[in-house]
């Protein structure tokens, strides 16, 4: 058992959103098509991570309990940017209509999220308030003081533990005044996007959960994303940094570890997603998956599923 009396397990992020398939235009993986990517996935991860309650979230809990499935699920609201962020490199920039329609948006979703949980109370075992909207590079910016309004109204309406999911930096300054609010810390760590290589990304990764861990004993972390690429355009990520061989060699040393220490770990990610960041066949976003799009295994996979 970890601290937080969740019972140890594996754990992936799993987003389904095949080739021509987006939350962005509104085509979303079927029923079938999420089954088929749950029932791959059973036996070898416990735990599933959802970012968004959307449509794609709606029919993953709707698999797992139709289908008698033995998952558990982190299930996320992702909020967007309430004030703009100048630190972002690609744009975080918006007029202040949108900012305020957005403050509606993510009290709507909130409560969505909150709906959903009751709705699922035994298929979902834990909420987060948002993902990476308190990082500085973010280009989806959200006050600290309203991701703990947004806490405070999931603890409110929902039983399950809650927390925020964010990079481990601001989880050692800016994050502060939330740790006692959360259930649990969610931390994010990817040596790759800060130029280690691969004989230093364990030890980054470690780092980075223990310089959290240390900071507030009284408080469990979990990760909730940690993961090498496996390919890259440069931009961010050296390509000579990246590749299938690579992301196993970093995938078994940190899985290795999290069941020797019992952190829950959701590696990131289950499959890659063609929709995500540039326009660029080697944009790094795409390809963090275990599997392709296709869904056949990358050789982190391929000893299990041959």
């Amino acid at each position: 058992m970890t601290r937080l009396n969740i019972p140890y397990g594996r754990a992936i992020c799993y987003s389904g959103f095949r080739d021509g398939q987006s939350p962005e235009t509104g085509i979303f993986p079927s029923y079938e098509e999420v089954r088929e990517d749950l029932l791959l996935l059973q036996g070898h991860w416990k735990y599933l991570r959802l970012y968004d309650c959307d449509l794609h979230a709606e029919t993953v809990l709707e698999v797992i309990e139709k289908e008698g499935l033995e998952f558990k699920v982190m299930l996320g609201v992702y909020i967007v940017a309430e004030v703009s962020n100048h630190n972002c490199p690609w744009g975080g920039i918006y007029p202040e209509e949108e900012l305020i329609a957005n403050r509606t948006l993510n009290e709507k979703n909130t409560g969505k999220l909150i709906e959903m949980a009751n709705r699922y109370p035994d298929v979902v075992f834990s909420l987060s308030a948002g993902n990476e909207a308190a990082v500085d590079w973010t280009d989806h910016l959200v006050p600290v003081e309203r991701i703990m309004e947004y806490v405070s109204m999931i603890k409110a309406g929902a039983n399950q533990p809650v927390t925020f999911c964010d990079n481990y930096a601001p989880w050692l300054d800016k994050l502060e005044p939330l740790v006692n609010l959360v259930d649990f810390i969610s931390i994010h760590t990817y040596p790759v996007w800060e130029y280690k290589n691969i004989n230093e990304g364990l030890r980054f990764t470690q780092q980075n959960y223990y310089d959290v861990a240390n900071r507030y004993p009284h408080k469990p972390v979990l990760i909730t994303e940690a993961g090498w690429a496996t390919k890259s355009n440069g931009r961010g990520i050296e390509p000579n940094n990246v590749s299938e061989r690579l992301q196993q060699i970093y995938y078994k040393q940190l899985v290795q570890w999290s069941d020797e220490q019992n952190i829950i770990t959701f590696v990131f990610e289950a499959f890659d997603e063609q929709w995500k960041g540039s326009p660029e066949p080697l944009e790094p976003e795409k390809h963090w998956g275990l599997f392709k799009t296709d869904r056949k295994p990358k050789l982190v996979m391929q000893e299990l599923f041959s």
